[in-house]
Formats: structure tokens, sequence, C-alpha cells
């Protein structure tokens, strides 16, 4: 009831705002004569506009004297003016070299979305934002691609600061990601805890400011034979904006609503990490703060020309989010999402130097500032009540720098092949600052912060490019070839001593264990040792420090060819060869066939691989471990140490894949559908073992990266859309949706202890990556300056297994049991959303709007909980109502 009184309400309140308009039609053809379906037509300055049906034809309502755009993928943009017309017939021609749209998945410059072998969604990321309070692309990418998750998490370390996410359900390091089609560095940030990606390191999306980019390609299928490495699950491509039409921006203010939803014990954490009263619904008592997670978001693009046909195109962002805290239990009291203050800068230029040939440069800079908490240390031999006589809850801060930068020249020989050749270099910086804490063998002594030192990895790769398109070999062939050599280098370097050292009665650095000893306090009558290290994160010390490199080379080869009208084929091979562990030949075949008119049959079955990351290969760490409430000091090993040999695990191999796909689209006049499956078969899968015991001094357990798992997925992608002009108004409804299932058919456990390798409960966090559904429908209305959207998403049911796990199964009486009490079973969830905007004049903009505006939380779980709070980071997130307000301006 309550969401068909909201669709009613926004229907009623869109007809009161209407003014006298020019009524303008006509059809849109290519240069052979041919209707065009699916133009997109906007009124230049504003956010009205239309598409045409399948006939081609078109009618929309103008203000007098407005400027139409006719934009079509693989067609040169047109402008014309509507001063005294009321039809306008248009003839689109196909793009010439500086012009053209390549889309990812295919290097033929003669494909639509909707025509291609492979599943590729292009999206519109300024009409996904503008009809969204998201603020980083992750969110942005969360509701509006049907396979692709990401969600928030707490508890986590560095996790809580760069948001793993995935495609297909598969591992974040397993989506390639490019940039205007140049690969993009990734992360150097490796997940450890129990996040989604566990085990994987990742490219950080929100690196990229949304105000930059003007459209995303997502192509959904495996892509290792025609781009390498990490394309097992499909390739996220992001192209920048090249307007040259002044500028524009946006400034926007948000909060989250701290009325958590749930039975909670009285006394829940503050924004100082500690209580304030609240009652058993977590809803604060005598405290204002009806509002957290506080975030303002100021972002401006700026365009000018270069020459007949260059641009340069400017973009600055910056974003300051407070923390959220929600109801965590005594030993978690700062649960919730990160403060970040962020801070982006991003350039793409273009400059012709003929007719055929341009000189390119795009790159950036992205700086962030992050604030989390970590687990509450309550008493005990960590805390010094001298310092915290009621405990306390370290933070973990970081600094978070990501440079690029791509330079290349392009041209178009007269022999019509096209030549592009490229350098790129990108380097992530991520740097530790623990704060709110100490080191407790320092004990009164103890500074409460630490510089607890950090990682970096940077990748330099240089691209040499042909293809060239034969208008006259049947009805048309593509063929493409190239080559590729990168390098990588991963570096962990350390902190000040005291965030990993442990020190003596004497104050001195423990170097010789055997003649010195680390203080001890007297606890429930026993003396038990100080521990070192900054609480909260360990720091890295000179044990710990790495200065890797390697290098790789490939060769690439494609062809698309249209062998006739109806049928296209299309087949690709890359040989890679790596410096550290050998080499690989992947292929690939695809094809398409029109059955009718307005209906495509596509298919593809390719092999892929993924290469071992520089971080899964030589991350190694001490850390604090919070199980169940309880803290244990544990090792990360790393692949190449004497530690991991003696447990018999191998050097790292690639992953290997097998992909397949099948699907058809189709257009009936205003209504288009896509509806694919897939088949994803991975073997040796890199992952993060269990905790096994070690004799290891200073530590209780070890774990490690191994190829320890074989996976089957298998799913369907479904994205329905239709739009119809309504009297003076514009109604869409797209509904999108993702059906998927993994199964773990083998574990490489040899002579370990299958459990502990790779028990029950990390096969749930790799499962829980890959959710069995996500359902979306997004309903759009528009007439005259005012316009609303509401959008539905359902989050399929998750199960997951707590720290219950990891008790004797002797005090459940049976295996089966000590699952069942461990299962933490999350119901599915509606979140819905809402926005209404209104063009304030010509260049101003007003949206209003509320994320989850009913409120919804997942399902409340027991305090065995992972991130110490009441509810896992499971896909719909635990932030609860987000409101909004955005203004956009354009001049």
């Amino acid at each position: 009831m309550k969401t068909k009184f909201v669709l009613t309400f926004l229907l009623l309140v869109s007809y009161s705002f209407t003014y006298s308009q020019t009524t303008v039609s006509g059809t849109v053809r290519d240069g052979s004569g041919e209707p065009l379906p699916g133009v997109n037509i906007l009124e230049k300055g504003t956010t009205n506009g239309t598409v045409t049906d399948f006939d081609g034809n078109y009618s929309i309502d103008v203000a007098a004297g407005a400027v139409l755009v006719f934009s079509y993928i693989g067609f040169n943009t047109q402008e014309v003016n509507t001063t005294g017309q009321g039809t306008i017939d248009v003839t689109l021609s196909e793009g010439v070299l500086l012009d053209e749209v390549m889309l990812v998945g295919s290097r033929s410059p003669k494909r639509t979305s909707t025509d291609t072998a492979v599943p590729v969604d292009v999206i519109d990321i300024a009409e996904v934002a503008t009809q969204s309070g998201k603020l980083e692309v992750n969110e942005l990418l969360q509701y509006a691609a049907p396979s692709f998750n990401a969600n928030k998490q707490s508890g986590s370390d560095g996790a809580d600061h760069i948001t793993p996410a995935t495609l297909r359900g598969l591992g974040p390091d397993q989506t390639l990601v490019l940039i205007n089609g140049k690969r993009r560095h990734q992360s150097s940030l490796i997940n450890i805890f129990g996040t989604k990606g566990r085990g994987n390191t990742g490219t950080d999306l929100n690196t990229i400011p949304v105000a930059a980019i003007k459209r995303i390609e997502i192509l959904r299928d495996g892509a290792a034979a025609q781009y390498g490495s990490d394309a097992i699950a499909g390739v996220i491509n992001i192209v920048l904006k090249d307007k040259t039409d002044g500028v524009t921006g946006t400034l926007s203010y948000g909060a989250y609503s701290t009325n958590a939803q749930g039975d909670f014990p009285e006394g829940t954490p503050n924004t100082d990490g500690y209580r304030l009263d609240t009652d058993k619904d977590g809803n604060q008592i005598g405290d204002d703060q009806n509002f957290d997670g506080g975030s303002v978001k100021a972002a401006i693009n700026y365009g000018i020309g270069l020459g007949e046909t260059g641009y340069v195109n400017f973009t600055t962002e910056y974003i300051n989010k407070n923390k959220t805290l929600r109801p965590g239990f005594d030993f978690r009291r700062g649960f919730g999402e990160a403060a970040v203050e962020g801070f982006n800068l991003m350039v793409n230029a273009a400059y012709p130097i003929t007719d055929k040939a341009e000189i390119y440069a795009f790159g950036g800079r992205n700086y962030r500032d992050t604030d989390a908490y970590a687990f509450t240390r309550n008493g005990g031999e960590r805390v010094v009540t001298s310092i915290y006589p009621d405990g306390f809850n370290p933070r973990i801060t970081s600094n978070i720098i990501d440079n690029s930068i791509s330079a290349g020249f392009r041209t178009e020989m007269d022999s019509g092949w096209k030549v592009d050749i490229s350098n790129t270099y990108g380097k992530n910086f991520f740097h530790y600052f623990i704060k709110g804490t100490l080191n407790a063998s320092l004990e009164e002594a103890s500074p409460t912060d630490f510089d607890a030192g950090g990682h970096s990895l940077s990748q330099n790769t240089v691209n040499l490019d042909f293809s060239k398109y034969y208008d006259d070999v049947l009805e048309g062939m593509n063929l493409a070839f190239g080559a590729e050599y990168r390098t990588e280098n991963f570096v962990i370097f350390a902190g000040e001593p005291g965030s990993y050292g442990t020190f003596d009665e004497n104050g001195l650095l423990i170097t010789d264990p055997s003649t010195q000893s680390q203080p001890t306090v007297l606890i429930d009558g026993e003396e038990v040792p100080r521990p070192g290290g900054s609480q909260g994160f360990p720091g890295y010390g000179p044990s710990n420090e790495v200065d890797r490199s390697r290098s790789n080379f490939s060769l690439y080869a494609d062809g698309e060819l249209d062998i006739s009208e109806a049928f296209l084929l299309s087949a690709a091979a890359r040989f890679e060869n790596y410096s550290d562990f050998g080499e690989t030949l992947n292929g690939k075949l695809a094809a398409r066939l029109k059955a009718s008119d307005n209906i495509n049959i596509r298919g593809s079955v390719s092999t892929g691989f993924r290469a071992p990351s520089l971080a899964q290969i030589y991350y190694n760490l001490r850390f604090t471990n919070f199980i169940g409430g309880d803290a244990i000091d544990q090792l990360l090993s790393p692949n190449n140490s004497p530690v991991t040999a003696s447990f018999g695990i191998d050097q790292l191999n690639e992953e290997k894949a097998v992909n397949a796909g099948l699907g058809f689209t189709g257009t009936f006049g205003n209504f288009t559908t896509t509806i694919d499956g897939y088949y994803i078969h991975i073997k040796d899968r890199i992952v993060l073992t269990g905790n096994f015991e070690t004799d290891t001094p200073g530590v209780s357990a070890a774990q490690f990266f191994v190829n320890g798992v074989d996976t089957e997925t298998t799913g369907l992608d479904i994205i329905l859309a239709w739009k119809k002009n309504i009297d003076d108004g514009r109604l869409s409804a797209t509904f999108t949706g993702n059906l998927n299932k993994m199964d773990i058919t083998d574990v490489h456990n040899g002579n370990l202890d299958a459990e502990t390798f790779f028990g029950e409960r990390d096969k749930a966090f790799l499962l829980a990556s890959a959710p069995e559904s996500k359902l979306s429908l997004n309903l759009n209305y528009a007439k005259n300056k005012f316009d609303s959207g509401l959008a539905f998403t359902r989050f399929s049911s998750i199960a997951l297994l707590d720290f219950q796990m990891l008790e004797p199964t002797a005090d459940y009486g049976s295996f089966a049991n000590k699952v069942a009490a461990a299962t933490d079973s999350y119901n599915p969830k509606i979140v819905t959303d809402i926005v209404l905007g209104y063009q304030l004049s010509e260049s101003l903009k007003l949206n209003i709007g509320a994320n989850n505006i009913f409120n919804e939380y997942p399902d409340q779980q027991d305090d065995w909980v992972e991130g110490g709070g009441y509810w896992d980071a499971v896909q719909m997130g635990f932030g609860g109502a987000y409101y909004y307000a955005r203004l956009g301006f354009t001049f």
C-alpha cells in the first residue's frame, strides 16, 4: 500500500507542472536511409529528452528556439535549432576516426549495445546520478547494473576504507577495469577479514569522480582472450567526458537516520565511540542526534575546445562524509561506516594533429583521508587504565592516494589501418595511522597514535594496437591485433617502532627475547604479558617490508566478420608471458544471429585466466583478530616463506576459467529486452585459508594464500526497458534482474585438515559474494520542468556462518548442530528509493529524495556476528534511510 501511495502521489504532482511549449517531431535515419530506433534526443541545457521508436520516429515538446541534440552510439552527434520548425528529419552519419564510439568487448566501430555478440550494458552516468542519491561509482552501479554488487564494510581494517565490488558473484580482482579503454591499476589493499572478496585485491572504482564520467560500459562476459588477466567475470570500461560546452556541476548534502530497526539493549555507541542512552528499539534518548553520516559533495566539470575537433575537459570533486554509528555489542562500540574526506581531480584531453591523427592524454589524482573504528578494548592486558580507565575504541585512519596518467597517439593510415600507441601509469598508495590507541607493552609511557606504515602498488602499461574495418569483405569485417608490455611493483613499508614492536620492562624494543622480558599485568590473579604493537591495527615492521616487481608481455588478435546481414562471427586469442609464473594462451568464439528485424540471438565460449596478484604472493602481517569478542594474535604468512612451505602450500599459479554464454536481445517499438544466461567454471581460485596452529613465536595461528578451490557459477541477467510519451509527459520503466548460483566443486586441501583449510565458514563467505538474486524496478516520469523517480530493489536471502564455527564441536553435540547454531540467516528485503526534481531555471535544477525511504535493515543477529554489530555487511547495507538534496547547475 505504501508503494502504491508513493507512485500515485508522484504522478499527481507531476501533472501539476505545465507550461506552454512547441511540439517538434520527425524521423531519424542513417546514411542509407534506414530508420534508427533508440536514438537519444535531448533539449540542450535541460534534462528534457526522448528516444526514437522502432521506426525512427520521435516527438518532443521543447521551449521556443530550443536546440535539439541527437546522439546514438556509433554515429556522430548532431545539433539542430528548432526555431520556426515543427518537423525535423535528421540523418546521422557514422562515426569517423576522431568521433567514433567503440564499445568494450568489440573493437569494431560498427556495433551498438544490442547487436554485439556478447552482453554489454551502456550506462548513462549523468542520468543515473541525477535519479539517485548515491555519491560514489560503486553505489551507482550497485543499483544500475544487474549483477554488480558492492557494499560498505565495518570492522574489516582496510576494507572499511575501500569498498570491494564484484560482478556476477566472482572476486573483486576477477573484473578488469578500463578507463577510456586503457587498463586501470588495482588497489594495493588486500582484503583479509570477513569481507566479500576475502583474500582478493581489486580496482577501486571510487577513485574516479562521478562528474568526470560520460558513460560506463559493462561487458558481462569472460574477456581474458581480448583484454588479458582479471577479465574472468567481465570488463568495466569508464568513458570520461569530452564535452566542450561550458561548466556543469552539482552540490549535494545528505544524512542517514539513526533510527536503527531492531530490538536492542539499552546503550549504543555515540559519536565518541562510547555510550549514550537508548531504548530497546535503538532510538536515542536525551540526544538531538537523529541523523549521522552527514555527506557533502561538490563537483564541477569544465570543458573547452582545442583546435577544430580537440578538447580538454577538467573535473574536480570534493566529498566529506561523516561516520555512521549503529548498535553494536560491547566488544564493538564503534560499529558503522567509516568517515571519508576526499578530493578528486580528473583531466581528459585530445588534440588533432591532422584530420586523421591526434594525441591524447587523461589521468587524475584522488586523495582520501579516512577514519574508522576498530574493535573495542574493554580491559585485560591490552588496556592501560591510567590512559584509558574505561577501555577504548582504537581508530584506523588512512591516507589513500591514487595517481594515474595515460598518454598516446592514434592515427589512420592511407591504407585504412588505425594505429594507437599509448603508455598508462598508475599507482595506489595506502598509509595507515592508528589513533586513540596505545602499545600496551610501553604501559603508561605509550603514545596514543602511531604511524603504522602501509603499502603501494604501481603499474605501467605500454600498448600498441592496430585495427581496420573492411566494408567490402562479405557484409563487413573488422580485424585487430596488438601487443602489451606491463610492469608492476608492490611495496610494504614499515611504520614507527611503537606501532609494531614489543618493548621490555625498561621501555626498550625487544630484539633478544632470551634476555629481555616484556612487562606483565595481574589478570584474575595471573601475571599476563603486555602485548606489543598498536591496538586496532598493528603496524608493519622491518620484517614485513616488501619491494617486489614483475613484468608480463602479451600478444593478441581478434576479428569480427559479418558473414551476412544476419550472422556475425567473432574470434579472439591472446598469449601472455609472466616473469614470475610462466605462459598462458586463451581464446574466445562468439556469434550473433538476427532472427528477425527486432530479435538477436547471441552466444559465446571462451577460456580465461587471472594471474595471482603481487599482494597475494608477498603480503604478510601479524595482527590481532577478534573471534567471538576474544583477541587472538595471528600471522598471515607470505606465499614464499618457510612457514608457508612447511604446511605444504605450493607456489601460487594463475586461476583458470571457462566461460560460456547464451542470450537474446529484442526491440519492439518502445520496449527493449536483453536476457543472457552464463556459465563460469574457475579452477584453482586463490583464497585465504583458515587459521592453523603454529609454533611461530608470538602468534597462535597462521594462515596463507593458496590456489584452494574450484567453483562453478551459473546465472541469468535480465534487462527490460520501456518508454512512452503520455500527453506532454514521458514515462519509463526499467527492470533489471540477476539470478545467480555458485557451487564450490572442489577444495584442494591436500593432507591438511579440510575444515581448517577452507571450511564451512569460509565457504559461506565465498558463496555470499554471489547472492542468489538482485531484482530492481525503476519508474521515471517527467513533464515540463518536473521529473520524478521511484526505484525498488529486492536483495535475496543470504546465509553466513559466524564465529560459533570455531567453537568445539562437542559443545553442540554434532557438527551439523554447530553449523545450524552458527548460521546467520538474512531474509530477502526490498529497498525503496524516491527522488523528485524541478528545473528552477535554464541553468539550475533541484532534486530531493531518499534512499531506503522505509528504513529497512537486515535481519538482526546475535553477538557471534563477524563485525561486532547486529548485522553483517550484507548487500543491502546497514545504514538505514538516507535523505538528500542536490542542486545541479549549468552555465
